[in-house]
């Protein structure tokens, strides 16, 4: 394994210059596009609007503050959707073309209460560029683009990629204590039998409460620990062959089918989007 890099510092980005963009009644969806640096980060903050987050290009790291609390690591295929209300906080993992639609609580769906991850289509690609203009399209064609806008994002499938923890306060302390343990070894593959023994409960115990406290199966949040140790390792430029096997994999191929199984996109793809970027590093940028 390469040496260890000292991390650069983080700068914080200011939150709370939205008015330009905040969405209203009559104006309900409002496209925010960024070009960031890698290390940019936006501390935890709130609004009244939902929102979707999603990187055109680079790497970003999503935290929303809403039981189960969830850090996802997201790539150009995918995207977040985060709740009016719901407290976040974003770090941008490498260098990202951050396209974010404010979305007027009035327009969100009832039923959409908590945050999600889901798969970018085509079409919600293009639907989300083509509401980044300078100037408003006009009435019916706004309105032809935000019905095909919410039903692609009500249809779109979901991907887990968070890493969802039991609460440290209400939560139960034995799976606590295993999660973090996983956390802490990502390339270590026991079985649920074996993490049992250091938990001090039973397997079926521990499955159970995987379910009720987290909603999925322990292989399913293992994998998804995997893929949050390895993104930021993936993205930082090391070889696929070096993160598969700081992942537990033994073999390249192996690890490389996981991920793109999960992420839509093989591994390379994201060694091949650092290798196109400019080495000399520009500084961050707002556009209209």
């Amino acid at each position: 394994m390469p040496p260890a890099r000292t991390p650069r510092p983080r700068r914080s980005l200011p939150t709370g210059d939205t008015d330009p963009y905040r969405p209203t009644p009559d104006r309900p969806v409002r496209c925010r596009a960024r070009h960031l640096d890698g290390d940019n980060q936006f501390e935890p903050h709130h609004h009244a609007w939902g929102q979707l987050a999603y990187c055109a290009s680079g790497l970003m790291q999503v935290t929303v503050l809403q039981a189960p609390e969830t850090t996802t690591i997201v790539p150009p295929s995918r995207a977040v959707w985060i709740p009016p209300g719901a407290r976040h906080a974003v770090t941008i993992v490498e260098a990202a073309q951050l396209l974010t639609l404010y979305i007027d609580a009035s327009a969100v769906p009832a039923h959409w209460t908590h945050s999600r991850v889901m798969v970018v289509s085509p079409l919600l690609r293009e639907l989300v560029h083509a509401l980044d203009r300078p100037q408003p399209p006009a009435a019916d064609a706004e309105r032809a683009l935000l019905t095909l806008l919410f039903h692609e994002m009500e249809h779109a499938d979901t991907q887990p990629l968070g890493v969802p923890m039991p609460s440290a306060n209400s939560g139960d302390r034995r799976l606590r204590n295993l999660c973090e343990a996983v956390v802490q070894a990502p390339a270590q593959h026991a079985t649920l039998a074996a993490w049992s023994v250091q938990a001090g409960a039973s397997e079926r115990t521990l499955a159970r409460l995987f379910r009720e406290e987290l909603g999925t199966s322990f292989q399913r949040w293992r994998q998804q620990v995997v893929l949050a140790h390895a993104m930021p390792m993936l993205a930082r430029g090391v070889s696929v062959g070096r993160v598969a096997q700081a992942s537990g994999y033994a073999s390249e191929s192996a690890f490389s089918a996981m991920f793109k199984s999960a992420m839509g996109l093989p591994p390379t793809r994201l060694l091949a989007r650092r290798r196109t970027r400019p080495q000399a590093a520009t500084a961050s940028s707002t556009r209209a």
